[in-house]
């Protein structure tokens, strides 16, 4: 592959032009702000979402999505969960069936409780049968592009689409592994957003190491009995989109998620916490959706649940804790 377009330009967006750059002949990044689409043009920086890294000169940025479409070969798509679906129905009449289709973003669609890759399957299908496949991992946008390693994992049932994209985007720094269970990959990378906010408001409330151990494990239990009901491994959850990805999510200091639940303990309102950046934390949209779909399948995940009532209702985060805590007693 010679060609890539990569369809949003936050930090991750933005993180992955850099480190895949020396594999591909052009690349397209796509900006959805043309304001910042013109001084990252002139700039070759990306001051609102990542700055400090300069683009790579094969780096073409576009605020045009014909142009940023055209001629690909590879389509990452790396924006905001709740805009996948209105941007790739401004994307569809552009697109093409010889494309391969990768999702870099991590949530459920709200109401339709779709995965990223159902949703890009179900609105590209009206014109073709699309290739999609799930890039996921325990990946800090401004690690990956200091070029510090990562691994990754690609996912799809159709090997051959995971081999293509894992030939075309490994590198020196960044490794990908493939994995045939696209469902648990995309929940483990949903879900683990939700738990980091419940993490956060741990670290913000002074518990120590204990508590937070206790919750990442109890969070990947219930992780993991969310993505069996709808159709996953559990290696999967053992593996890099599941508990890799979940201790950097809880723990690591870059953490947008974690930062939310830090500052909920705090006694910031949720409204100031999101009204005071313009980077999104997914895992607020993410909470309800993983709640309904937990009763669809009829799972228990009592911290999603807490961490449901912190947001939605304000609940404090000492009390949602007590209440973890005093819940019935029963076995592992």
């Amino acid at each position: 592959m010679r060609r890539l377009a990569i369809i949003g330009a936050g930090s991750w967006g933005t993180a992955l032009s850099v480190v895949l750059a020396p594999r591909f002949e052009s690349i397209r990044l796509w900006v959805y702000e043309a304001d910042l689409a013109g001084r990252m043009a002139q700039t070759r920086e990306n001051d609102l979402f990542l700055p400090g890294f300069g683009l790579p000169e094969n780096v073409d940025v576009t605020s045009d999505i014909p142009g940023a479409l055209q001629d690909a070969e590879l389509v990452l798509s790396v924006m905001p969960s709740h805009y996948v679906r209105r941007i790739y129905r401004q994307m569809l009449p552009h697109l093409e069936p010889g494309m391969c289709f990768v999702s870099a973003t991590k949530g459920i669609e709200s109401g339709t409780l779709l995965r990223m890759s159902e949703v890009i399957q179900e609105v590209a299908g009206e014109r073709f049968a699309p290739r999609v496949a799930a890039l996921s991992g325990p990946t800090f946008a401004r690690e990956i592009a200091r070029g510090e390693p990562a691994a990754v994992v690609i996912a799809s049932q159709d090997r051959t689409l995971t081999e293509t994209v894992q030939r075309a985007l490994s590198g020196p720094t960044f490794r990908l592994y493939t994995n045939d269970d696209p469902a648990g990959v995309e929940l483990g990378a949903a879900l683990k957003n939700v738990i980091a906010i419940a993490a956060g408001a741990c670290q913000g409330l002074g518990l120590g190491s204990n508590a937070m151990a206790a919750l990442i494990t109890r969070g990947l239990a219930e992780i993991t009995r969310l993505a069996l009901a709808v159709g996953g491994k559990p290696k999967t959850l053992a593996g890099l989109a599941g508990l890799g990805d979940l201790v950097l999510t809880c723990t690591g200091e870059l953490s947008r998620n974690r930062r939310v639940g830090v500052q909920l303990a705090q006694g910031r309102k949720l409204a100031d916490i999101v009204g005071s950046t313009r980077m999104i934390a997914e895992g607020i949209e993410t909470t309800s959706a993983a709640v309904e779909l937990a009763a669809r399948h009829q799972v228990e995940m009592p911290i999603t649940r807490q961490v449901q009532a912190m947001l939605q209702d304000g609940k404090p985060p000492r009390e949602a804790l007590r209440d973890l805590m005093e819940r019935s007693l029963k076995g592992e």
